[in-house]
């Protein structure tokens, strides 16, 4: 096997590790000393543990593995794959972790433990999707539904989170339900805030003039590629060009001036991008033998 590909996924293996272990670290150092609410599969654990007596970790584990069958079953051995080592180390990392007495009850404040846990717990379980894999559970339904109905995968994972709280209002009181909605509100932002991280660029619209000297300029001095797009102005119905090209956060400062000191009456429409793919970003990118000749190909 090549090289590359043995260390992208031992990477990879390493990454779900660690998201798991920060996951499962949460749930014992802020969630289980505060009795807190949660969703997924350690919230519908914790009501079980209540109503049945049966340990967290006991129940995480079976349910982990019948959710693994089951999604291996109806979406195939390419998820069963990125989804076993997260179905069987994450119950194991938690029941290990709750036999070390320095990681339980960092605090006695709720808010800090809503808040930490949240921060963690989206930490957690977005490194584990970004390393490519699934951290199993409550995770699977969703995809299953979404392949059989056409059902959103956020919309059922809020829904399924939901209901999980309201089996959880059986044995607390009102007031942990609403710590809880506001565990998954924050370790929600969290885990969007972590997948989209070093993916969102810049686009960056530009009507001039003097479209050629900029789109040069972005290439010669930016090193980014630009494209020229035909346009219209609506008042006078005069053919124009815009310049467009993606950049990163850094770059846009420059790339103001550069457009500023070649023409200071250049339209410029700025907007943040989620994920930006192909050459210069998750592409190597290639250097043409005279730079100084952009090649920018109008669209129609």
């Amino acid at each position: 096997m090549d090289t590359k590909k043995i260390l992208s996924a031992f990477q990879k293996l390493l990454l779900v590790l660690i998201g798991n272990t920060i996951y499962a670290s949460a749930i014992v150092m802020f969630l289980l000393p505060n009795d807190l609410m949660t969703g997924g599969t350690t919230g519908l654990a914790l009501f079980f543990q209540h109503q049945f007596q049966i340990p967290i970790s006991l129940f995480v584990g079976a349910f982990n593995i019948i959710m693994f069958l089951l999604g291996a079953f109806v979406l195939g051995k390419t998820f069963a794959m990125t989804t076993l080592v997260s179905t069987f180390y994450y119950p194991i990392c938690l029941e290990l972790l709750q036999k070390l007495p320095f990681l339980s009850h960092m605090t006695d404040d709720i808010l800090l433990s809503v808040l930490f846990s949240g921060l963690m717990i989206g930490v957690g379980i977005g490194i584990v999707i970004r390393a490519g894999a699934s951290t199993g559970g409550m995770d699977i339904p969703p995809l299953i539904l979404n392949k059989k109905l056409g059902l959103s995968v956020s919309f059922t994972l809020y829904l399924f989170d939901f209901c999980i709280l309201l089996l959880q209002m059986t044995f607390t009181d009102k007031e942990r339900i609403l710590y809880g909605i506001l565990l998954v509100i924050v370790y929600t932002v969290v885990l969007n805030k972590v997948l989209l991280m070093g993916k969102s660029q810049m686009q960056v619209k530009i009507v001039s003039s003097r479209y050629r000297e900029i789109c040069q300029a972005v290439t010669c001095q930016l090193d980014r590629g630009c494209t020229l797009l035909e346009a219209e102005t609506g008042y006078l119905h005069k053919s124009s060009m815009v310049v467009l090209t993606v950049i990163s956060h850094r770059e846009l400062t420059r790339l103001n001036r550069l457009v500023l000191d070649l023409d200071p009456k250049a339209f410029m429409i700025i907007n943040q991008v989620n994920e930006v793919r192909g050459r210069g970003f998750t592409l190597g990118k290639k250097y043409r033998s005279n730079p100084e000749q952009p090649s920018a190909t109008p669209l129609k």
